[in-house]
């Protein structure tokens, strides 16, 4: 069997070590030509050591020298690089078949579009690829034949309840709706008036996932779920208004697809990301994943409920973002991002992150998204208003 050669950006993260979990269950399929990091440079390390990679990045530019020193240096078969430029380099890099995208945030971006213009299999799991620039991004990937599947569970749940290889971006025939699952985070009964002492600890505890702490907090916002409708409209171009969000507290139905003849493909499964990662890595073939089976008698029961929009403002921010369209998702991206970091780092209460997008929404013109630079250049004035926001925020608590 001819092995694939994976880039996976953004390793030492929850989707990162996931990817490598798989990857070590087929060794004959696959094989790491590159790994990278923002900053965790002893994770990067034991990476490195297990999977031996042609190519280890640092994104963080001031940490270049640190895998070429003791006591982090790898392997002189691996070639360090650093930056935004090293990212691209790994991404588009010929020995490259497949590019797991799992950066977060917006600094996912540049080198996802740089894998998908050298027409690789993109395995996006950076939902902010498409938030920012979705029309953009993928039109880029019509241009390129790059091959895109989605790996955040709700879209992969999607993707496989659709017709088999029903083009992306393009709403199959006999599709009506599309039901998005989540499970509403652990907030989803605190009584409302409770919601303001909520501590950065409590927020990126998730009941069901293991994930990063700014998904963690998006989750429980439920911005997450936001910027997931943003994604889902464009990986299926589908508007706003034919997305239902579904509340889903077991997180076992990972999203439906209604068809018009009055069926409901639903995908489930245990909550466990190597179950889309592997469906991605192996499709059009089905491989092993690790994830046990899901019991049906241990569940015994699902239950379903509509989203508070008054608990859950985000999610109404971000749908009434995408309605909008130009660059609204991205200014709704950016600010929460500052507004997430913000809390985590205990500078403003949970209820004041969608208060910090709200007012960036507000504040910003809607441009249309003509280019990748325009697009950065506002991305950053965002970023600086929000902040400007926060401190103002804090002044009048003072």
């Amino acid at each position: 069997m001819l092995q694939q050669g994976i880039a996976i950006l953004g390793a030492t993260g929850s989707i990162g070590q996931s990817t490598l979990d798989v990857v070590s269950q087929h060794p004959d399929r696959f094989r790491v030509v590159a790994l990278t990091a923002f900053r965790q440079i002893d994770l990067l390390t034991a990476q490195c050591a297990q999977f031996k990679p042609d190519f280890a990045v640092i994104a963080d530019e001031s940490l270049a020298g640190a895998l070429t020193e003791k006591p982090h240096k790898v392997s002189p078969d691996t070639v360090v690089l650093s930056g935004v430029t090293g990212l691209e380099q790994v991404a588009t890099d010929p020995k490259v078949d497949q590019v797991m995208a799992a950066i977060v945030g917006a600094a996912g971006l540049q080198p996802t579009l740089a894998a998908v213009r050298a027409g690789k299999r993109i395995l996006l799991a950076n939902k902010e690829s498409l938030v920012m620039a979705g029309a953009l991004f993928m039109q880029e990937v019509q241009q390129s034949g790059a091959v895109l599947l989605p790996i955040d569970s709700e879209h992969n749940a999607i993707y496989q309840c659709l017709p088999q290889h029903a083009p992306l971006g393009v709403m199959p025939a006999g599709v009506e709706k599309i039901l998005l699952t989540g499970s509403g985070g652990p907030f989803r009964d605190r009584p409302l008036d409770q919601m303001d002492c909520v501590t950065p600890e409590e927020a990126v505890a998730h009941p069901n996932w293991s994930m990063g702490k700014k998904i963690s907090v998006d989750s429980a916002t439920m911005m997450n779920k936001g910027l997931e409708l943003i994604e889902a409209c464009w990986l299926f171009g589908v508007s706003p208004e034919q997305i239902q969000v579904v509340l889903h507290p077991e997180s076992m139905i990972h999203s439906m697809v209604q068809y018009n003849d009055g069926s409901v493909l639903a995908q489930m499964g245990n909550p466990d990301m190597r179950t889309p990662i592997s469906y991605a890595m192996g499709w059009p073939e089905r491989i092993g994943s690790g994830v046990g089976h899901l019991d049906l008698f241990e569940v015994a029961q699902f239950n379903f409920e509509p989203p508070d929009l008054q608990r859950y403002p985000c999610l109404r921010l971000a749908s009434d973002a995408m309605q909008t369209g130009g660059d609204a998702p991205m200014v709704l991206n950016a600010a929460n991002e500052v507004a997430v970091e913000a809390f985590l780092e205990k500078r403003i209460g949970f209820t004041e992150i969608a208060a910090v997008v709200e007012r960036a929404l507000e504040y910003w013109a809607v441009e249309s998204v003509d280019n990748l630079l325009q697009l950065q250049t506002k991305d950053q004035q965002v970023r600086q208003y929000s902040e400007e926001l926060i401190k103002e925020m804090r002044w009048a608590r003072a």
